[in-house]
């Protein structure tokens, strides 16, 4: 009977290798269309912006395709980006403006935050779950939810602007719950919230809605996901530069 109970206790908490080997097989789920809500505010200034997008996402091991595109406000519907990552390389991208203005990213634009929120285009194409340090380092509930803390530092090969990065992992929805981001001197730069788990078209727990605050800034994206399809057909016309031109 004890024997029993501690193998069962075992498998209940996985390693940090088998958890980060889990977490990042789930953000690696192949094609998909989202619709999504984006609210940036500006508390002190008393300013808000709504958005709804567009996201059609290609992510398997190794690489990441990303475009998104502005439905509403209808002034700036069919603005957008385009995002690609592939292997240890840093991320290449394109910004799409109205009329017909078609520019390169530059790669030190890919800390910058999309549409003038407080979420990075690095933040979209990193998977840190994939680095090469992981560990956990202990445990907390967050919203009444035992989680263990996974701490993920980069490999020799990871490229990334971020230090490392811990995530409060609820073990049984294999799900982070809150995400802090630090900087290459140690201090935190980003706290991601979960506010919502809803379940997908696929039956996977997922953060259906989550918040973004960066410490010292007057500024909290939200982020609110409406519908999300899988399996979708996508062709590799669909994730280039002049693809942004066409809203579909």
């Amino acid at each position: 009977m004890l024997l029993a109970s501690s193998a069962l206790a075992q498998e209940a908490v996985p390693s940090a290798k088998d958890l980060a080997a889990q977490l990042s097989s789930n953000i690696q789920d192949g094609s998909s269309l989202v619709r999504l809500k984006m609210e940036v505010r500006q508390p002190a200034a008393g300013g808000k912006m709504v958005l709804q997008l567009q996201v059609k996402s290609w992510r398997a091991k190794g690489s990441t395709d990303l475009v998104y595109h502005i439905l509403w406000p209808k002034e700036r519907k069919g603005e957008g980006f385009l995002l690609r990552k592939s292997g240890d390389r840093a991320p290449t991208g394109s910004y799409f403006t109205l009329p017909d203005s078609l520019v390169t990213l530059a790669a030190s634009k890919m800390d910058d935050g999309i549409f003038g929120s407080d979420l990075s285009y690095d933040d979209l194409v990193e998977n840190f779950f994939a680095w090469g340090n992981q560990a956990i380092v202990g445990a907390e509930t967050v919203d009444r939810v035992p989680c263990q803390i996974l701490e993920s530092k980069p490999g020799g090969g990871d490229h990334s602007g971020y230090s490392k990065v811990r995530s409060w992992i609820d073990t049984k929805r294999m799900l982070p719950l809150r995400i802090e981001k630090y900087s290459a001197s140690g201090k935190l730069a980003k706290r991601v919230d979960t506010t919502r788990v809803a379940k997908d078209d696929t039956g996977r727990s997922v953060a259906a809605s989550f918040s973004i605050q960066r410490p010292g800034q007057d500024s909290v994206t939200e982020i609110e996901g409406s519908n999300i399809k899988h399996d979708v057909t996508f062709t590799a016309a669909d994730f280039t530069p002049e693809a942004l031109r066409t809203l579909k």
